[in-house]
């Protein structure tokens, strides 16, 4: 199993040189802010919605101090958006009264913010700090229990098995990676097997659409020939290849 995992991780490389956090973010705090925002939404809502709230509350003295009702109205397209404010708030003024204004820069800080877990902590230390992180969202859950990475539905244990199989330098990536072939290729209820490049690897191969010509249809994002998440990718990434001709 280890010997494989491996392998799909080289694969996995291979198919997304170019793999990346998709929320647009300019600093720690954008991040942040960000992913406590993607909870139940596309990283695209997001990127679409956080441009004119960064814009009004820039830093977090700035959302601290936010009316609820129109920080409410700024985050209303993200869904579920009382209890994000809520969350956004309560961080706000946590980064404020404790941190210095700060986004601190350890799991057992982030987590004591409100609406901050795990995942999210993660995603900010590996994205703004370079702190290593294992990223278990559904994406990367549902893929590490298909790989037979592991068997639990808990994402702490997921995280857990997962940081045995791999060393602590390929975590970051290795959850861009798994996230991103989730997105576009296994998906959730039709994976598109049949355009796999994980396939020959795979211990699931044949849950999901196997012939080539259907599982191409099936395809999202670059991979079939569509934009990906991000609105502001920075300067140096080199962005995912042109879709085909016509795609």
């Amino acid at each position: 199993m280890v010997k494989r995992a491996h392998a799909i991780n080289e694969v996995l490389a291979e198919t997304y040189p170019y793999a990346h956090p998709e929320l647009d973010f300019e600093d720690p705090f954008q991040l942040l802010v960000a992913t406590v925002l993607s909870a139940q939404t596309t990283d695209l809502r997001v990127n679409q919605t956080t441009p004119a709230l960064f814009a009004k509350y820039p830093t977090p003295e700035d959302m601290a101090a936010a009316v609820p009702e129109e920080l409410e109205e700024l985050i209303r397209p993200t869904g579920f958006f009382r209890a994000k404010a809520r969350s956004l708030l309560g961080l706000s003024a946590a980064l404020r009264d404790d941190f210095g204004g700060e986004v601190p820069a350890t799991v057992d800080a982030l987590v004591k913010l409100p609406g901050v877990g795990r995942k999210t902590a993660f995603v900010v230390l590996g994205n703004a700090f370079g702190v290593p992180g294992i990223t278990v969202d559904t994406h990367f859950g549902r893929l590490a229990r298909r790989w037979k990475w592991t068997t639990s539905e808990d994402p702490v244990k997921v995280e857990s098995d997962v940081a045995a199989i791999f060393e602590p330098s390929e975590w970051t990536m290795l959850s861009h990676r798994v996230i991103f072939h989730g997105r576009r290729i296994c998906h959730s209820r039709r994976p598109a097997c049949g355009a796999c490049p994980v396939a020959p690897l795979c211990p699931s191969y044949g849950e999901g659409e196997t012939d080539p010509e259907k599982a191409k249809k099936l395809l999202k994002y670059e991979k079939g020939g569509m934009p990906g998440q991000r609105l502001k990718p920075p300067a140096d990434f080199p962005g995912p290849p042109a879709p085909p001709l016509g795609g």
